[in-house]
């Protein structure tokens, strides 16, 4: 806080930066807290012979929010793995990477960074099935690549470094960036995986489908189980949590900091501005014991002896008020007249 009583601007940067933070993890806390409520309330559906029924009977056909557990199966065709032999799945991404080296001008160390530059997913239609094989029921999985915590299987990467000659290098060093070479993966959902779907579950012409459900509902197609995905939103949840209370505290604090500074700089403007009025008082007692008018004092005469002018700036409170005999014979510890604040060094004062 300066002089004038105002916030600095790194304490108005930091208000500001952790009252912004607080509003941003806060809102994230509550869609992420709602999504956990709405997960838990979600209806467990066995895939069995009687699903058919139990939709049937259902208003409208559809359960609105539903979770069901099965074996990935295919519908006509499959994707065969390009690297690995015998691997064939449903869903299949591909995806090249660039890694390499960047000088940061900050903390003067090579950080490590990744840039996606070519990226394939590639799906064929699929069902979840029971896992008992001899339950024909099926869920017919619909837009599969809309949902979240799609975690494939990596079934194959590889490293290609780059080679480099010495001007590269030389080149490279000079840019601030060094390449270190692609990173090649692919990841796939795999025939008889495991998968957890939630979403909204349809009869739809004596098919079963698991689709997106409505607005305000998450889509969910996961290799986690429901437990395993309930724990790890419940996570997610309070991370953000904790990240509101601790921006929180800091933007509460802040502020606390800066209405204690702006009462304190308050509370000593109001007592210099006593100490000035009663010291006018005094000035004014002084001149009626002396008989002296004043009009004929001069605004410049040193305020103790109203005699000589005043000579020299008492540091650190800045107050011109004395001269510099005066200033000789004030008593120990000194202190300005005006303001009581004790003097650490006097600096003469020459009127040109």
């Amino acid at each position: 806080m300066d002089s004038s009583g105002k916030p600095s601007t790194v304490q108005i940067v930091v208000l500001a930066t952790s009252s912004a933070l607080t509003a941003l993890f806060y809102s994230i806390y509550k869609s992420r807290a709602t999504m956990v409520a709405r997960l838990k309330e979600a209806k467990k559906v066995s895939i069995d012979q009687d699903l058919k029924n139990l939709l049937s009977e259902t208003p409208g056909r559809c359960v609105p929010y539903a979770v069901i557990e099965g074996v990935v199966r295919s519908v006509k065709e499959t994707l065969n793995s390009q690297f690995v032999d015998n691997c064939k799945g449903v869903i299949e991404r591909l995806t090249l990477k660039e890694e390499k080296m960047v000088w940061n001008r900050t903390t003067h160390l090579w950080n490590n960074t990744e840039k996606v530059i070519h990226q394939r997913t590639n799906t064929v239609p699929f069902s979840l099935g029971s896992h008992d094989d001899d339950i024909a029921a099926a869920v017919r999985v619909i837009r599969p690549l809309d949902a979240a915590e799609l975690d494939l299987e990596t079934t194959y990467e590889n490293f290609h470094p780059t080679v480099q000659s010495l001007s590269n290098v030389i080149g490279h060093f000079i840019s601030g960036e060094r390449p270190k070479g692609i990173h090649e993966a692919e990841e796939m959902l795999r025939l008889g995986d495991s998968v957890t779907g939630v979403g909204e579950l349809v009869l739809d012409n004596n098919l079963i489908k698991l689709q997106p459900p409505k607005q305000g509902f998450r889509y969910f197609l996961t290799r986690l189980d429901y437990e395993a995905l309930l724990k790890k939103q419940g996570n997610s949840v309070r991370l953000y949590r904790i990240l509101t209370v601790v921006f929180g505290v800091a933007a509460c604090s802040t502020l606390l900091f800066i209405l204690w500074k702006q009462y304190f700089r308050h509370r000593e403007s109001k007592k210099e501005r006593s100490m000035l009025e009663e010291f006018k008082e005094q000035q004014k007692k002084r001149m009626r014991e002396l008989n002296v008018e004043e009009s004929s004092v001069s605004p410049t005469s040193c305020t103790v002896c109203l005699s000589r002018e005043r000579s020299c700036v008492f540091l650190e409170c800045g107050h011109v008020c004395a001269c510099t005999q005066c200033f000789t014979v004030l008593p120990e510890p000194k202190k300005c007249p005006i303001c009581r604040a004790t003097i650490d060094r006097v600096v003469p004062l020459y009127n040109s």
